[in-house]
């Protein structure tokens, strides 16, 4: 369990949003639930690139002179580095702003203790029926020069997964639109049992649509981008092999001790 303890202090964390997809901020809505019934925090708040409350509206609704913001996002990249800090007008680590201090932490994926999460989120989609040493765990991102961050995270995970003692028989990482493709899943691996991790914050067009096509669950997108079913009929039969397919790591209860995580991190970098 968690020992941060900032009754005095705010948490404000940031997440993408989206204009099209209802599910885009609701992780980021659920981990503040978490942590504030916690009440490890004075209080606790969101604010959204894409949806309300924006990144410019959220202060007047925060009364706590000290602020911890955590970047619900999957890896360091341009939005962390460089459009987050402007909107927030963040000078640095640390920002001073009247009678505010600002304290930035680095992004949720950045964190090693997202390495056991991904472990757990997968034995969890499991359940009890097969061992994880007869299965081979696929971490999925997006891919493409347009997310080399994104892709670096997942590789980073996947390197941490292999050394460390997680019981699966292979960890691999796939993409959707760059090799290894998730679509060749069945070539990776001879495993006659498959779990399939996505690598993203929420669930969306990808995880609920894209994915499932591309492992061969669903022969084509589904209709409602909110639609949750997909999830729900593991495990799947698939030219003699068993393969389970899972929410995205970001919808992961657990994730709100990754958030406070990152906020111990900075006080142990910072002396603070």
């Amino acid at each position: 369990m968690n020992s941060v303890s900032k009754p005095e202090s705010a948490l404000l964390i940031l997440g993408h949003g989206s204009t099209e997809n209802p599910d885009s901020s609701a992780p980021c809505w659920d981990h503040a639930e978490t942590i504030s019934a916690m009440g490890c925090f004075g209080s606790v708040h969101c604010a959204f690139w894409k949806e309300e409350p924006s990144f410019r509206q959220i202060w007047p609704m925060i009364e706590e002179r000290e602020v911890y913001i955590v970047p619900n996002f999957i890896s360091e990249g341009y939005f962390t580095k460089q459009v987050l800090p402007r909107e927030l007008e963040l000078s640095g680590p640390t920002t001073i702003r009247e009678d505010m201090r600002l304290h930035y932490c680095a992004p949720v994926g950045s964190h090693p203790s997202m390495t056991k999460l991904l472990a757990n989120h997968a034995l969890e989609i499991m359940g009890e029926t097969v061992r994880p040493e007869d299965t081979a765990l696929i971490i999925v991102g997006h891919g493409t020069s347009l997310s080399k961050n994104s892709a670096k995270a997942v590789k980073s995970q996947v390197q941490a997964l292999r050394q460390g003692s997680v019981p699966f028989a292979e960890v691999l990482d796939a993409y959707m639109e760059e090799a290894p493709y998730i679509s060749d899943w069945a070539k990776q691996t001879s495993a006659a049992n498959v779990v399939v991790v996505p690598f993203f914050v929420a669930d969306g067009l990808h995880s609920y649509q894209d994915i499932p096509v591309l492992l061969g669950i669903e022969p084509e997108p589904t209709a409602a981008a909110s639609h949750r079913e997909v999830f729900r009929h593991n495990p799947h039969m698939i030219n003699g092999r068993t393969l389970w397919y899972g929410s995205s790591i970001g919808t992961d209860p657990s994730l709100a001790e990754v958030i406070l995580d990152q906020v111990a991190d900075f006080d142990l970098k910072y002396g603070l």
